[in-house]
């Protein structure tokens, strides 16, 4: 595979990077077991200065960094920034939490003879990380954070369209202070990935990406015996009850749909509303979308994103003609986006019959699926017939009933009010097609550790 800086804006090839050889992965697998072996008894607090000087390094070059992500993927310069500072938080979170999270656990015992129980949580080795295009920071951080914390070390496989960001995170967490070894990027092949995985000295690897990828890592990774977590598609979806602030709620559709050029796994794709109240928000909604403006992605006046690609662009027309073709209604929305660039226009899709295979699918761009509900539980029932289970929202004047509604939806994560939020404080996970394990907080530190149970006993034997 060809690793490269394409500007989808222009679409200038600026960079391109050689694949890693089979000898530089070798020598990796060997620098990071070589390294692990005195990380893992490094204590809590020289991790955690690892990880503060790696949130102060962003924020102090936070230009820098943000200038590579919308160079590479398109993402908006204000949007990158804000990666940028979301990765400092998560480093920060991690540096003031590791130590407590992985705390020794002492367990009740019903009597004296079960001895003292403690339970610890060690570290396990190397680990892969193979991470998507679309957050090229915030992907890593979210895993690498937690991970080295817990003394683990990572090799780091990104996407190949973002070469020079996941560079940028190998010199930034030398810069901060970590061995040489402990998190090292490679521009590795697919047919390396198994290679990594088939190693003994490997024990886990993360995955963030297509249904089709997590697949085969899964695969790879099982037969392999080794631990895996899964973060995959999504389809979020974004109910609208009738009694819903409608104004505050449309903007915060058009907002959490074409968020990141609407290249989000959470962002909110599928929009439910109940009938009472459906044609006031597609009216509203239409309207909102119109007002986003196309354009270079450094201009501080664009608010629509390119999408990573023209091959990105290409497939989501495509799936948009499908989904017509299986009897959708697409109605494209605002002024004309450029003639240049990976631009999709924005567009609207209604009458998505339940026989149209189109509404189990992820439009990973600026496409939205609206659905007439005719009450609150038809709206539950649209919002659980998906083959992912990610994240979803709930929008309602009565913030209680919003709770109840939330807790009928099955995914890893729904939010009252609010589309799918990303913060380094909150966990980040699903269900289904959409994955399995989950990152952040305690719940991701503790993905790839081993969870041992420590006895002592003290009593005479019986015979």
């Amino acid at each position: 595979m060809t690793y490269a800086t394409t500007n989808p804006y222009t679409g200038e090839i600026l960079k391109t990077f050689p694949d890693a050889t089979d000898a530089e992965v070798a020598r990796a697998i060997e620098a990071a077991d070589s390294t692990f072996q005195t990380w893992k008894d490094t204590s809590f607090a020289k991790r955690a200065s690892v990880m503060r000087a790696a949130a102060a390094i962003l924020r102090r070059d936070s230009d820098a960094y943000a200038r590579i992500v919308t160079l590479e993927m398109g993402k908006l310069l204000a949007e990158a920034k804000a990666e940028v500072e979301l990765s400092a938080e998560i480093f920060e979170y991690y540096a003031d939490n590791a130590e407590q999270l992985l705390a020794p656990q002492k367990l009740p015992v019903k009597t004296p003879a079960e001895g003292e129980a403690v339970l610890v949580h060690e570290p396990l080795g190397v680990l892969l990380a193979i991470e998507p295009w679309n957050f090229p920071y915030y992907q890593i951080a979210r895993i690498i954070a937690p991970q080295l914390s817990a003394g683990n070390t990572v090799l780091l496989k990104h996407a190949s369209n973002v070469p020079q960001s996941a560079a940028a995170f190998e010199v930034l967490m030398r810069e901060a202070g970590l061995p040489e070894g402990a998190f090292q990027n490679l521009y590795a092949t697919r047919g390396q990935v198994e290679m990594i995985l088939n190693d003994p000295r490997v024990h886990g690897v993360a995955l963030t990406g297509s249904e089709d990828a997590g697949a085969i890592v899964a695969a790879q990774a099982g037969k392999a015996l080794k631990k895996s977590t899964m973060e995959l598609g999504g389809a979020d979806a974004f109910v609208v009850l009738a009694d819903a602030d409608l104004e505050k709620t449309i903007r915060w559709a058009v907002f959490g749909r074409h968020w990141n050029g609407g290249q989000v796994c959470v962002s909110s794709k599928r929009m439910i509303i109940v009938d009472e109240v459906y044609d006031r928000f597609l009216e509203g909604y239409a309207a909102g979308v119109a007002k986003l403006r196309a354009g270079d992605p450094f201009d501080p006046e664009t608010t629509l994103a390119p999408l990573s690609s023209q091959h990105a662009a290409d497939d989501l027309k495509d799936k948009i003609k499908q989904a017509v073709d299986f009897g959708a209604t697409a109605t494209e929305v605002g002024p004309q986006t450029p003639n240049t660039g990976a631009f999709v226009q924005p567009t609207i899709l209604t009458d998505i019959a339940e026989d149209n295979p189109a509404r189990y699918w992820e439009f990973f761009g600026p496409v939205s699926m609206l659905f007439r509900a005719k009450d609150e539980d038809d709206a539950v029932r649209i919002a659980n017939d998906s083959p992912f289970g990610l994240g979803g929202s709930v929008f309602t004047a009565d913030l209680e009933r919003g709770a109840r509604v939330a807790r009928r939806i099955s995914t890893g994560m729904v939010f009252v009010n609010h589309p799918t939020m990303v913060k380094a404080d909150l966990p980040f996970g699903g269900v289904r097609r959409s994955g399995y394990g989950r990152e952040l907080l305690g719940l991701g530190i503790k993905e790839f550790v081993n969870h041992k149970l420590i006895n002592v006993v003290d009593i005479d034997a019986e015979f």
